[in-house]
């Protein structure tokens, strides 16, 4: 199995949407990464509920989507080589086992494996497209974090640039039981801007990374509705970005 996918490749939508951490397979070559069962399953090794989401975001906007299909402690697609992060030894309380004593052989191949092929395919989407594409990274997040609850339900991060963010915010009040922030629950300090600074602000690229809390993706009723949360927030923001730009 490949591991990365591109659905709706040709869709004229003008977003282009990433799912870095989409999955929670691990290929049978790293033996499961030492991992018990209910490891493998947790937030920890993927996003639940964000491929559903971004799959669904791009039946709304006709948008192309592109999505890692290997877990992100194989290699966390959101991360540089570099970044101990991107094959963490530990996930908040998780060790994994598969990942500790890696040499920079068994790191290399896991960025040849994993890392580039997604790189490679978001650049394949984008090359052909102009510069009004805006791209939209789609995960999620667990409510409770080393053992504190958080109250944040969606949050829209940026990196340098915040255009798009800042117009979403504009139209919180369509949603006032929902509880949204700027760079909550993480933030460019946290490392989790990799992709939108890659593939978004390397080609002046409007972008934004949504982050919504799993317990609010649990069914597909939740998630249709979430979806529909979005793109109230989104569908507005970039129609005033392009009136922006068309005036500029």
């Amino acid at each position: 199995m490949a591991s990365v996918e591109i659905l709706n490749e040709t869709g004229t939508g003008r977003v282009v949407l990433l799912c870095e951490h989409a999955s929670h397979r691990i290929p049978p070559e790293y033996n499961s990464l030492g991992l018990a069962e209910a490891d493998r399953q947790s937030h920890a090794a993927w996003d639940p509920g964000a491929r559903a989401l971004t799959v669904m975001l791009s039946q709304a906007l006709n948008s192309p989507v592109i999505a890692s299909t290997v877990s992100r402690l194989v290699y966390d697609c959101n991360r540089p080589p570099e970044a101990v992060s991107a094959m963490p030894g530990k996930s908040e309380m998780i060790e994994v086992p598969g990942n500790t004593g890696l040499t920079a052989r068994d790191r290399a191949a896991r960025v040849a494996a994993v890392y580039e092929p997604f790189c490679k395919a978001v650049s394949r989407v984008l090359d052909v497209r102009g510069p009004e594409t805006v791209v939209v990274t789609v995960h999620s997040f667990t409510p409770v974090y080393f053992d504190r609850p958080r109250a944040v339900e969606v949050g829209l991060l940026h990196d340098e640039d915040s255009r798009l963010v800042d117009a979403m915010l504009d139209h919180t009040d369509r949603l006032p039981h929902r509880w949204i922030e700027r760079n909550e629950p993480y933030g460019p300090a946290d490392g989790v801007t990799h992709s939108l600074r890659l593939h978004a602000l390397s080609r002046g690229l409007a972008n934004v990374m949504i982050e919504v809390r799993n317990d609010l993706l649990r069914t597909d009723v939740q998630i249709a509705a979430m979806a529909d949360e979005i793109l109230a927030l989104l569908q507005p923001a970039l129609n005033e970005i392009a009136i922006k730009e068309d005036a500029s």
